[in-house]
């Protein structure tokens, strides 16, 4: 098994492990990464929903309880009922979207300057968010309305556009709307697994041609460092939230998104994803 594939599997895992729920975004720094490694070819589209794959069980294995309890009360719970019937409604928006103009925006969009742009200019939405005064309405994820579900799922839909950061609209589109950043961040966690289990569904589907059971270790590889490191950024970020708000990834987001506009204006690294 080639070695270096397998170190290059295990990075991008990392990456996308680490990214997948800060709001600074995963599909951007997949991009990034997987241009400076050398893996933009069709076959990464396969891997790609291999680790998002990782990321989302994280969040499915982090709160099994509360899935669990979902799917045993859904018959005949209130609060387990209005909890699907929120997640739903807030998946619609970016589903509809994605569909009409994914393809579109990932030819036009899919490439480092672009997605640099997209970090600097989220940041700065981060950094007016933080600003303004944030009065809560809903503490809790099952005190939201189906309105509030569908407001965060319109913000979700900003995240078509690479370098955005669907964790980024989602939380800061919630806290916005009168979410605590707790409960801001847990729903972003719960809208994470339809959206990227049907967003990977569609991928496989449409790439089934380049799926080879040769890929299965690197797959194996990438799956478990995007679990891994998924689920350790969640654990953290959770405590995070208590203490702290997100003005810091702001700041990461703009150094971040300079230094590739930076390295690609003056020729130091070839960006040529696209």
């Amino acid at each position: 098994m080639d070695s270096v594939a397998l170190f290059k599997a295990l990075v991008l895992g990392i990456v996308e492990g680490l990214t997948e729920f800060l709001p600074i975004s995963s599909t951007g720094h997949l991009i990034l990464a997987s241009d400076l490694l050398g893996v933009n070819d069709e076959k990464g589209k396969i891997f790609d929903i291999v680790i998002q794959t990782g990321a989302m069980l994280a969040v499915v294995w982090e709160y099994r309880h509360r899935f669990g309890g979902v799917l045993r009360g859904l018959a005949t719970e209130r609060r387990a009922q209005r909890f699907v019937a929120n997640i739903a409604i807030a998946f619609v928006p970016a589903a509809v979207l994605g569909l009409a103009f994914g393809s579109a925006i990932k030819h036009a969009l899919f490439k480092p300057v672009p997605v640099a742009v997209a970090f600097i200019a989220g940041a700065f939405v981060i950094l007016w968010a933080e600003r303004r005064v944030h009065t809560v309405r809903v503490d809790d994820v099952d005190d939201m309305t189906w309105k509030d579900a569908l407001k965060v799922g319109f913000a979700q839909a900003f995240a078509l556009i690479p370098g955005t950061s669907r964790s980024g609209a989602t939380i800061i589109g919630g806290l916005l709307f009168g979410l605590s950043r707790k409960a801001a961040t847990e729903f972003s966690f719960f809208l994470a697994v339809p959206t990227l289990v049907a967003a990977g569904a569609y991928d496989l589907y449409r790439n089934r041609g380049l799926f080879a059971a040769d890929d299965l270790g690197v797959f194996a590889v990438g799956l478990v460092a995007s679990f891994v490191s998924a689920f350790l950024c969640i654990r953290w970020l959770l405590r995070y939230i208590v203490r702290h708000d997100f003005t810091i990834f702001a700041w990461y987001r703009i150094g971040f998104g300079v230094v590739v506009l930076v390295t690609a204006y003056t020729g130091l690294v070839d960006w040529t994803v696209g």
